[in-house]
């Protein structure tokens, strides 16, 4: 059968157009009960046709390719069984960079920016990160502050790779140090003392999981969201590991569940740091609990 005289527009006035599939993503997307359904078609629209987030609207009016539209459409209903966006694009912004996010290990937060605000309101020299998962914390301390070094402890094996990427590709790999092991195992004698120790510990109470969101409690590592006990025991095992590893005048920063700050901030009053303090995020929640090893 001979093409239509016409046939590239009328092959082009055939497809489906990008605000058509917006619209049926984002209705997908409601009827499965995604918080903020209309942000999420459009971030997963964006990165499959490789466009930047905010210049999408400018590509709306314009018909996409069928093989996009069915890559896009899968990942709407990967989205609709409540897999995390970011799981579904590989990478999650955190304080102003990109990092590289899979399964095996904890999503980058907004909430965790304000550690990082914390620890960067002093100076330090050398910083150790207990628990590190992707790197974010570590890596993002090391880029904010030249000159600075750091190590970073994880279990996971599969996690510490996706913190090795993430070193790579921020081009820190003579500053950042990454080991395998539990909490302080990892370090030896030669590593001496250091000015700021941080850490985003599983703070989940066994019995507060099942009431977690779904995008969590299904598709992040359960090793870095619960001790499966009462939420505390990792910050016991830090404050009592501190020793001979927190410098003298150096800070212990942790972030905490919104309802810890008084048995945290108690726990870190019982093992000697002075100057605790807990500190809310931006949205008024307690998230960081704050204290200094005394200089003497």
């Amino acid at each position: 059968m001979p093409r239509p005289r016409n046939w590239p527009r009328w092959r082009a006035e055939a497809l489906a157009r990008g605000s058509d599939l917006l619209a049926r993503a984002t209705a997908r997307l409601v009827v499965a009960e995604v918080p903020d359904p209309g942000r999420d078609a459009r971030r997963l629209m964006a990165h499959v046709l490789k466009v930047p987030p905010g210049r999408l609207t400018l590509f709306l009016p314009e018909p996409v390719d069928p093989e996009l539209e069915v890559v896009f459409l899968t990942l709407v209903e990967r989205r609709a069984d409540r897999v995390p966006v970011s799981h579904l694009v590989g990478r999650r912004a955190f304080y102003g960079r990109d990092f590289l996010v899979t399964p095996e290990a904890l999503d980058p937060r907004p909430e965790t920016e304000t550690l990082i605000e914390v620890a960067l309101t002093e100076p330090f020299a050398t910083v150790l990160d207990l628990g590190t998962g992707s790197g974010c914390i570590l890596l993002t301390l090391l880029a904010e502050r030249e000159g600075t070094v750091g190590l970073g402890t994880d279990l996971s094996p599969p996690a510490l790779n996706v913190a090795y990427w993430n070193r790579n590709a921020l081009g820190l790999e003579a500053r950042a140090d990454l080991r395998e092991g539990s909490w302080y195992e990892a370090l030896t004698p030669a590593d001496g003392e250091f000015d700021l120790v941080v850490s985003n510990p599983p703070y989940i109470a066994v019995n507060e999981m099942p009431f977690l969101a779904p995008e969590v409690r299904e598709h992040e590592p359960r090793l870095a969201l619960t001790d499966e006990g009462d939420g505390l025991s990792a910050y016991r095992a830090i404050l009592a590991g501190l020793n001979g590893v927190l410098a003298p005048g150096g800070r212990l920063i942790v972030e905490i569940g919104a309802a810890q700050g008084m048995a945290v901030s108690k726990l870190f009053t019982q093992a000697g740091l002075r100057g605790v303090r807990v500190i809310p995020d931006l949205a008024g929640r307690d998230r960081v609990v704050l204290g200094t090893r005394s200089p003497g």
